[in-house]
């Protein structure tokens, strides 16, 4: 992946940088791949992930107002 940095504009370089890389999950990939992580650690780990989204959204639907 290459990224032209025109006129010294790091900084716009690497918002397209990081905009590419969100786009191509290299990074979830990578922080995926970063250690082993057992098949049933796996599923632990997306349950309470998935059960802490709903804690959530649950929050958040009890926190808002309700207009009649």
């Amino acid at each position: 992946m290459k990224i032209e940095v025109r006129n010294g504009k790091v900084d716009q370089a690497l918002r397209k940088f990081k905009r590419k890389i969100m786009d191509d999950n290299r990074l979830f990939e990578y922080r995926e791949r970063e250690y082993y992580e057992k098949p049933a650690q796996k599923r632990k780990s997306k349950k309470k992930a998935a059960i802490m989204r709903e804690k959530k959204r649950q929050e958040k639907m009890c926190k808002s107002p309700t207009k009649y």
